[in-house]
């Protein structure tokens, strides 16, 4: 805004966009030209700090049937107030505004789509190249381990040295499983949701039915479509079932992992079950749960953990649907 100060901005704090003129800006295209602002029906008076405003003129910014954000002029100078001619020279300005910041935003998305593509790239090279690898690392080492075991003498004897080529054998075979369990991971990490187009009911369907071609563990989504969320809220909930699956599948030894998703009441609740060995809830150290608080209060939810030593594990994620 021109006429106010960084250090004013920072005492006025948010403006209101749910009531008073600015929301009236925000849902109607149309401009409001008024001699005295505080005369207007929606006036609802402005925050602490905000300068007084008298003659006032208001453009919403529309592309389309959106509208995008708004311009106002407010105390001008010259005596009358203002004029049709500023009017109509502040609705050319809102179109040069409405078009710098559909290209703006157009601009990001394809840069996002860059971002994803890239990524896509990274992921299907790690998996064709090194997962293939690190699979013949691990068969080449039982090989050799057999072939080490069938040299041992009958009466089950052997020297130092075969002790240890069996120890190292068995190191180098957990050591490429390992490898190979790490790479899975950031495999699946790397390849990110399709939520803009396929929504989070969709693309957390899509997400279990990877996790499940390459896990042990049966790992299906239960659950129903749901309304849309904004896309910070759609993230938001992603990011908290892939980081309870992860933990699920690394640490819980399941046989099965069930997410469900479902809208009821204005919430929407995201549950991942497994039935794997459990934990303390409170030692939390190690699992991640510090993060998935933080992306849940960031999304104005709840998360709940509940699980028992040997009993499996819930996790619970409730956040608002509008």
């Amino acid at each position: 805004m021109d006429g106010v100060s960084d250090e004013q901005w920072r005492r006025i704090g948010p403006l209101p966009r749910q009531h008073g003129m600015l929301a009236l800006l925000l849902s109607d295209p149309t401009p409001v030209r008024v001699a005295d602002i505080r005369a207007h029906p929606r006036f609802g008076w402005w925050p602490r700090h905000h300068p007084d405003l008298r003659d006032f003129l208001g453009m919403p910014i529309v592309h389309g049937d959106r509208i995008l954000g708004a311009l106002y002029l407010a105390n001008k100078e010259a005596d009358g107030g203002f004029t049709a001619d500023d009017e109509d020279l502040l609705r050319i300005l809102a179109a040069h505004a409405a078009i710098a910041l559909v290209n703006a935003r157009l601009y990001e998305r394809s840069r996002e789509l860059s971002i994803v593509e890239e990524r896509n790239r990274i992921a299907q090279e790690l998996h064709d190249a090194v997962a293939q690898k690190l699979f013949s690392l691990r068969l080449t080492a039982e090989a050799a381990a057999t072939l080490v075991e069938r040299a041992l003498p009958p009466d089950g004897s052997a020297g130092p040295q075969l002790e240890r080529a069996v120890e190292r054998l068995a190191a180098v075979r957990a050591l490429a499983a390992e490898a190979a369990d790490e790479l899975r991971a950031i495999v699946v990490g790397l390849r990110p949701p399709e939520l803009a187009g396929d929504g989070l009911d969709t693309a957390l369907r899509k997400h279990a039915e990877l996790l499940n071609r390459v896990h042990e563990a049966r790992v299906a989504f239960v659950g129903q479509s749901v309304p849309r969320l904004s896309a910070a809220r759609e993230e938001a909930v992603y990011r908290v079932a892939q980081e309870a699956l992860h933990n699920a599948l690394r640490h819980a030894q399941p046989r099965i992992v069930e997410i469900s998703l479902a809208a009821d009441g204005g919430a929407l609740t995201l549950e991942v079950r497994d039935d794997g060995k459990g934990f303390d809830p409170a030692d939390v150290a190690s699992l991640g749960l510090a993060s998935m608080r933080e992306r849940a209060r960031a999304a104005g939810g709840r998360l709940a953990v509940a699980s028992r030593p040997g009993r499996g594990t819930t996790v619970r994620l409730e956040v608002p649907v509008g």
